[in-house]
């Protein structure tokens, strides 16, 4: 039987009741929208970017979207949404969403921050400062000629040794030199088990990973801009969102060797008309080396 049309064309897409809005809590607004037209009407609602169609939420725009043709003649369209409350932070990011993720990694034993001077909360040293030749260890070279040994070996014959006793300090660590220490040698006195052949240790770990949607691709730009940079700050110097959470609870913000937050990884998704960014933080007790690593923030 013949389909059979009366009345006007529906040239323009018709919002349908029962649109549905959703706020993940942190200021991202998604709405879930049913448009009708004729299947050779307008399609605008399906066009990436285009403002949702009541004054209230025109702030969000569409994102993705699919068709359903039924044998009416009429163009179903599903479309999606998202945007920023315009509450939260003006509308310009929404609040970061973030993890906090604790663990242990293997480090170098020389890396250790009480490995040559005592800290706090530590039972004595590691290492030390102070070290004694010792013919426990390995010789080593002796640097300059002007300090070679001389050794007789036969009545009138002298000949120059280059080699001299390694040094130890604490806990049977081995030095090449007296007073300067020189390369570490390695832990080489049985008579320390407990030091005997380390290498390493476990060291103590905080990575913050999160989100956060953001209106302008110049804050995009801000983010990429202080990769691999550390900060004194929760903000990189007032240039990012505060994405370091106050209950971290650093004892301070600045280390022995610099700041203690480095931005570590930035990946950027767009979603139409905004961008999400995801990024990873690294902390560090004792501070990113601001010789080592861009330094924009605030002490």
């Amino acid at each position: 039987m013949a389909r059979i049309d009366s009345g006007n064309d529906l040239a323009t897409a018709i919002l349908q009741p029962g649109w549905k809005t959703n706020a993940d809590g942190y200021g991202l607004i998604t709405i879930s929208a049913q448009f009708k037209t004729d299947q050779a009407g307008d399609f605008a609602p399906c066009v990436r970017g285009t403002e949702f169609p009541v004054t209230a939420y025109d702030y969000c725009t569409s994102h993705k979207n699919s068709v359903s043709w039924d044998h009416l003649g009429m163009a179903n369209l599903s479309v999606d949404y998202v945007g920023i409350d315009p509450n939260v932070n003006s509308g310009e990011y929404t609040n970061p969403q973030l993890t906090v993720a604790n663990v242990v990694v293997s480090e170098n034993i020389t890396s250790h921050e009480n490995f040559l001077e005592a800290q706090a909360n530590y039972t004595g040293v590691i290492a030390g400062l102070e070290y004694t030749p010792s013919p426990v260890g390995p010789l080593v070279d002796i640097k300059d000629p002007d300090d070679y040994i001389e050794k007789v070996t036969t009545p009138g014959a002298i000949i120059l040794v280059n080699k001299k006793n390694s040094c130890l300090g604490a806990n049977g660590s081995c030095f090449e030199d007296e007073t300067k220490g020189g390369r570490f040698v390695g832990f080489i006195d049985k008579d320390f088990p407990e030091f005997y052949g380390k290498t390493s240790y476990l060291s103590p770990t905080t990575a913050i990973s999160g989100h956060v949607y953001v209106l302008e691709s110049t804050m995009v730009g801000a983010f990429m801009s202080k990769l691999g940079e550390s900060s004194g700050d929760q903000t990189w110097g007032d240039t990012l969102p505060k994405i370091v959470p106050d209950y971290l609870d650093v004892p301070s913000y600045m280390g022995t060797f610099g700041p203690v937050f480095l931005l570590s990884q930035v990946n950027v998704e767009d979603f139409g008309t905004i961008y999400k960014v995801n990024f990873e933080i690294r902390y560090s007790k004792q501070g990113w080396s601001d010789k080592v690593y861009k330094f924009n923030g605030v002490t």
